[in-house]
């Protein structure tokens, strides 16, 4: 069984930032570490004038684009379907000690929530109880949650692989 953690906040929290350094971080201790990104738009990792371009814009369902240092499976979603579930794409995902997952608010999985002084949104930990802790620049006085340094990432690492066991 692997562990799973989530990174979630509003936009321009650094969400992004924190879970590539905590990759990094992780890597650097011997982990093996994957990511689920949620997106809110629809977005592209292909590119016009390629090959696998061609074979999607001709109507393929999937795509599979390999190579000797990677491999990409592109997979269509008909317009009116949802986005998968957030346990379906983790049931795809290979073996791993720990899968970081981006966004994904709604989901019930343990999470941290990064909170920046200059977004002015409500804090999501008050209205959902999987967040678990704070990444921060301005520690949030009204809440009991573990706080960290949101510029930290090897303290917030300490603290996922504790809580999700995967500490060595």
């Amino acid at each position: 069984m692997r562990a799973v953690f989530g990174i979630t906040g509003w936009k321009n929290t650094g969400k992004t930032t924190l879970v590539s350094a905590l990759v990094a971080e992780l890597t650097r201790r011997g982990h093996t570490i994957s990511t689920i990104k949620h997106a809110h738009q629809s977005f592209d990792i292909d590119k016009p004038q390629t090959d696998s371009f061609s074979h999607r814009a001709a109507g393929a369902r999937e795509v599979a684009i390999v190579s000797p240092k990677r491999w990409a499976l592109m997979h269509e979603i008909e317009e009116s379907s949802d986005a998968p579930s957030l346990e379906t794409m983790l049931s795809k995902i290979a073996p791993c000690d720990i899968v970081l997952v981006e966004g994904f608010k709604a989901s019930s999985i343990d999470k941290l929530e990064c909170i920046r002084k200059e977004v002015a949104e409500t804090p999501i930990w008050k209205s959902n109880d999987s967040v678990i802790a704070l990444a921060t620049d301005c520690p949030a006085t009204q809440c009991r949650l573990p706080q960290f340094d949101l510029n930290d990432p090897a303290l917030i690492a300490d603290y996922i692989a504790k809580r999700t066991g995967i500490a060595r």
